[in-house]
């Protein structure tokens, strides 16, 4: 059971974790954006106040390379050191992850190629965006050659999570947005996914329930709204953790990378066309569970965000219209297949609605405004 460590004033409740593991030497994996961040001064003082050694871990880019992961092990064993921390968005989780998963294996040999056996050294999260909610997951992305890999294994889900509202202030404010509607269509996927079970859809119920009723607050860095929000992207992640994420992040990976826009606006997108596709034709759900599941499924959905299923998505979409986004328009004629080739077919094994490449291609055309 991951533990939920909530922010207080000096930051206690941290100092309470790190007694009760018995921390000696933590491997702090983050990036330079800490320095703007209040446990900074945290980290920063915890030798001298605590007698607990840090050693900070900075060398890797979005998106990491798996010889970032190589390094971050290294220095992990080279410092002695007895546990992981990461402060930071994604790239960040995913390298502390990553290396937490290493540090007990073979350095000869690519960590890529052996069987990953579970290890007891602690892994701490601070999440600094409400989005991904990586630390609630057993999932790692990684790039090696160029090449995304997954990495996956229940043993790298942090032990323990800190929300602390203070990160999420001096975010941009479309990281804000972007990261938010990352969360949103996580829960949302994860609610319609084939894979839901009880279990999942209860995250997720509650994930869009606090995220549309949190989001002004949020988007005006109001304290309890901020830790609201990150509340919201936790049990998100808890619900792709059981399902996977469907069609909606299929389909936004390379609208990110061809467009260059952040990966929560590309999902966002994605999602305020599938919606109206998926309810204008159940003939098509792929759900064992069958029509009458689905239509239920989006009653559910459209509960949590305060709306009747017919106006579902009238209502997805209207959130996305108020965050006032840049619109995304098509650049060249050939991005609408590069863009329909470039959906994984897995993932939409997870989709209960079937979409044919004519149907994929046409709602892509939505989303970059052909024809209008």
């Amino acid at each position: 059971m991951q533990e939920i460590l909530t922010a207080t004033e000096n930051y206690k409740e941290l100092d309470g974790y790190l007694d009760r593991v018995g921390a000696k030497k933590i491997l702090l994996v983050c990036g330079g954006s800490i320095k703007y961040l209040k446990l900074d001064g945290y980290f920063a003082e915890l030798e001298e106040r605590k007698g607990i050694k840090v050693v900070r871990f900075t060398d890797f880019q979005p998106n990491p390379k798996y010889e970032s992961v190589e390094e971050g092990v290294k220095v992990f064993r080279e410092n002695n050191c007895d546990m992981v921390a990461a402060v930071g968005g994604g790239s960040a989780l995913d390298v502390a992850k990553c290396i937490k998963l290493y540090s007990n294996m073979d350095s000869n040999e690519s960590y890529l190629k052996q069987e990953i056996i579970p290890n007891d050294v602690p892994l701490f999260a601070v999440p600094t965006t409400a989005g991904a909610g990586s630390e609630a997951t057993r999932f790692a992305v990684i790039y090696f050659g160029g090449e995304k890999q997954s990495v996956g294994d229940y043993s790298c889900i942090p032990s323990a999570v800190l929300f602390d509202a203070d990160c999420l202030k001096t975010l941009p404010v479309y990281q804000k947005k972007a990261t938010m509607m990352d969360a949103l269509s996580h829960a949302v996927e994860s609610f319609w996914s084939v894979n839901s079970n009880d279990e999942s859809m209860g995250y997720a119920r509650e994930a869009i329930r606090m995220a549309a009723a949190n989001m002004d607050g949020y988007l005006s860095n109001d304290d309890a709204a901020n830790e609201n929000m990150l509340r919201a992207a936790n049990l998100a992640g808890k619900a792709i953790n059981i399902t996977q994420t469907t069609a909606g992040h299929a389909m936004c990976y390379k609208l990110t990378t061809l467009y260059g826009i952040a990966h929560g606006h590309a999902a966002a997108l994605c999602n305020s066309v599938l919606i109206p596709y998926m309810i204008q034709h159940p003939e098509l759900c792929t759900d064992p569970r069958g029509e009458k599941h689905l239509e239920r499924v989006y009653e559910d959905i459209a509960a949590a965000l305060g709306c009747e299923r017919e106006s579902l998505g009238e209502t997805f979409a209207g959130m996305v219209a108020k965050l006032a986004f840049e619109p995304v328009t098509l650049k060249t004629a050939e991005d609408i297949g590069v863009l329909k080739t470039s959906v994984n077919p897995e993932r939409l094994k997870n989709h209960p609605i079937k979409l044919t490449v004519d149907a994929i291609e046409r709602l892509y055309g939505q989303i970059l405004n052909v024809g209008e």
